[in-house]
């Protein structure tokens, strides 16, 4: 990507793309169009359409999107698969129309079989019912890389479907009906060492398998990607290792300084029994995360206590 070009970040105030805004910045690139929620709803296709007609953004990041944990995918999941619908359908359609040079469409690593082999390998996709607690943006994520590949056949848009594993970091989520497992155990196991309490309860056994990454690393593989033309159209983003749910809730358990009892509670689902990702394509083009679990859960710690401080409440949901 040119260091002028117009690049449309949408989703620019969620925890993905405000850190892919940061990383462009970061890298030189000035010329970056974004639009908040109330400024531009991208499921109006109207709008959309007028949007790109007098932006006319020469690439575009497709990081907007109604994301949430598994207590609010269970709850809706009808608005989670009509929401993320109508975001990429609109957005993939006008870059299309409007010469967009290339387009980078985020995925999601939810969009594998429950039942996948281990670890998951891009050619897996669709070989298996879905993980039934979060279908609905599952297909509205499978829907828009079928999209972008239909979109390259037919009319030749040129876009890309990084698959990132489960994102955490800077911006996250903290809100208990939204959060995700790991910003959601930060916010458990802080406010009880805070609060000097001596025990805190999880959801689930413990037993599923979980692979994280850092949004700042996941930002830097969607710039390494876009400026990559020999890069996959679908690839998988990720560290390539895995930890249970057990290990995670202890590792941030020492970080936030809670040293009381962790409860299980097994009547609650634990989701997809393991998701690792097999990153070898990444990796043979010569991507490699930077920021341990360790030290990304320190970092993501520190940042809810300084969160805490502040008058606002936590961030809602990832949207444009």
């Amino acid at each position: 990507m040119e260091k002028d070009a117009r690049i449309f970040v949408a989703g620019h105030s969620g925890m993905v793309g405000s850190a892919i805004r940061r990383r462009l910045l970061a890298e030189g690139y000035g010329n970056i169009v974004t639009r908040t929620r109330k400024e531009l709803d991208l499921r109006d296709t109207p709008a959309v359409r007028s949007f790109f007609l007098g932006e006319k953004p020469e690439y575009v990041v497709l990081a907007a999107a109604r994301v949430g944990g598994i207590l609010a995918n269970i709850a809706s999941p009808g608005e989670y698969l009509y929401d993320n619908l109508m975001i990429q359908n609109n957005v993939i359609h006008q870059s299309y129309l409007t010469g967009v040079k290339r387009i980078c469409f985020l995925g999601s690593s939810c969009i594998y079989p429950r039942e996948c082999p281990q670890p998951m390998r891009e050619e897996h996709l669709m070989t298996g019912k879905l993980e039934p607690t979060n279908e609905g943006y599952a297909m509205a994520k499978i829907a828009g890389i079928k999209m972008i590949e239909g979109y390259r056949r037919q009319y030749g848009l040129n876009g890309i479907c990084p698959i990132p594993c489960n994102l955490y970091g800077t911006n996250d989520s903290f809100d208990p009906a939204t959060a995700h497992v790991l910003s959601s155990l930060v916010r458990k196991f802080t406010d009880a060492a805070d609060e000097g309490r001596d025990e805190v309860t999880i959801w689930g056994t413990g037993a599923a398998r979980r692979e994280f990454l850092h949004v700042d690393d996941a930002a830097e593989a969607v710039l390494f990607l876009m400026d990559r033309e020999d890069a996959p159209e679908v690839i998988n983003v990720g560290s390539g290792t895995d930890v249970s749910i057990r290990e995670l809730a202890g590792m941030i358990a020492r970080a936030a300084g809670f040293r009381g009892k962790l409860a299980w509670d097994p009547s609650k689902p634990d989701g997809m029994p393991r998701k690792c990702l097999d990153v070898s394509k990444a990796s043979a083009l010569g991507f490699r995360p930077r920021i341990g679990l360790d030290e990304g859960i320190e970092r993501t710690v520190r940042e809810y206590r300084e969160r805490k401080k502040r008058p606002r409440g936590p961030a809602g949901p990832e949207e444009a």
